[in-house]
């Protein structure tokens, strides 16, 4: 059966109700225009929504949690409302006397309050209504006064998981791993005198950010590694400032780019990454292997402090590292945190980047198959509610699922960890680019 709802009429209706889709149960001009027929086929179904549609092109109806029977009585839903579209756009009319929202009759379709709206009345294709019945409306704004039905649909409202089409689009072929795997290997920073883009992944403990490492390591190195330390644990696993170099393969040459990993964030004042490092390492002051003191940071007559760092030792993007199962419940003084450690790298001109963790772990949907990423509601919505809180845009996400338990690579997994890559990359030459602009600008003026 098809629809007589347009797609956009069917988001309206599902924007009312939360996060669900529409399934069609009955069409009369399919099943009949009699009570009997829409009660077979609707029957202890709920919620509904049915709509009705005249000559006139009135598309109107009713929303009810209850499902249908024929016991002849009322029942009580204080979520029922009526609505009809002008255009676009739904008007809606609420219950007004919940106690007889609905009313289970089997002559007729559905049937609202006491005789507000009934669908199929009669057993025919018309319409019965009766403003102010439970329900007060405008009966010409409803349905133009047209009474005669040229077809009356019921729709299941059901949970919705996932979108019908990925709002990202992503092929998952092994081509493009290659192409992925090329495109990193061949960059080059837009900028001579650096020779590789700086990355910097700050995050709380148990995020992900040395499993990050390890997971692209791996993905060029052929199977699974475990260079950096990594695992679970109540703090920081990580207690020195590491810069790690990719080789592509074995004893393949360094790749373009340097992830930097650091002490992971905790909630506490005094425990875990001290923020005000953060603009030691952003600057290009820290040195490879200091040892992070979470009461003190970096004293600028510290062994291997560097005083005059070049564009080379700075940090060119910034990547917040963050578990999808724990956005939901991330601690105000974490997001505090964050947002302190990003308005640092907003007045240095670094353009930050959030790598969304586990999110096989944030929904079975994902973990059944990693390229439902971008079909999965939650996931987006999750991604979402983090741009919200830290205030970036819903490009600046990129999720993945590092490799934490598998011995073997798997195509969907890499794919999604290169393509995090590549955007840390197109980042970095975003601020490059910024460099270069504003050496131009000075070489200008002079």
């Amino acid at each position: 059966m098809n629809s007589r709802l347009t797609s956009n009429q069917q988001k309206t209706i599902c924007s009312q109700l939360g996060t669900v889709k529409l399934k069609l149960l009955f069409k009369a001009t399919v099943y009949g225009f009699t009570g009997p027929a829409f009660l077979q086929r609707c029957s202890s179904h709920s919620p509904t929504v049915s709509v009705g549609y005249n000559a006139s092109g009135f598309v109107f109806g009713g929303f009810t949690q209850q499902p249908f029977t024929q016991s002849g009585q009322f029942v009580n839903d204080n979520k029922a409302f009526l609505f009809t579209f002008s255009g676009e756009k739904l008007i809606k009319y609420p219950v007004t006397n919940a106690a007889q929202a609905v009313k289970m009759v089997n002559n007729c379709g559905p049937h609202f309050g006491n005789g507000a709206l009934i669908l199929l009345n009669g057993n025919q294709p018309v319409v019965h209504t009766n403003p102010g019945q439970h329900y007060n409306f405008n009966a010409a704004e409803m349905h133009g006064n047209d009474l005669n039905l040229i077809e009356c649909e019921v729709y299941q409202v059901e949970d919705a998981t996932l979108f019908e089409k990925p709002w990202r689009m992503m092929t998952w072929q092994p081509q493009t791993k290659k192409e992925l795997m090329e495109s990193i290997k061949t960059y080059k920073p837009t900028v001579s005198s650096v020779p590789q883009a700086r990355v910097l992944m700050i995050g709380p403990v148990g995020a992900g950010k040395s499993s990050f490492f390890n997971s692209i390591n791996s993905v060029f190195r052929g199977h699974v590694t475990n260079q950096a330390i990594s695992g679970c644990a109540s703090t920081s696993l990580t207690t020195q400032f590491r810069t790690y170099t990719l080789k592509a393969g074995r004893e393949g040459k360094p790749l373009p780019i340097i992830l930097c990993d650091t002490m992971g964030l905790e909630e506490g004042n005094g425990a875990g990454l001290n923020v005000d490092d953060i603009s030691s390492i952003l600057k290009g002051h820290m040195p490879d292997r200091h040892q992070f003191n979470s009461a003190a940071p970096l004293d600028s007559e510290a062994h291997g402090y560097r005083k005059s760092p070049e564009l080379k030792d700075k940090i060119h993007c910034v990547v917040y590292v963050l578990d999808a199962c724990k956005i939901s419940i991330l601690p105000t003084k974490m997001e505090e945190k964050l947002k302190a450690i990003r308005n640092k790298a907003n007045l240095l001109g670094i353009p930050q980047l959030i790598l969304l963790t586990k999110i096989d772990e944030a929904c079975p949907l994902v973990e059944e198959d990693l390229m439902n990423i971008y079909r999965s509601i939650y996931i987006k919505e999750t991604m979402q509610k983090i741009c919200s809180q830290l205030g970036v845009p819903l490009s600046c996400v990129a999720p993945v699922k590092n490799y934490t338990e598998e011995w073997e690579l798997d195509l969907n997994c890499d794919i999604l960890l290169l393509s995090a890559v590549n955007q840390m990359l197109r980042f970095a030459d975003n601020y490059f680019d910024d460099i270069s602009d504003k050496l131009g600008n000075l070489q200008t003026k002079e």
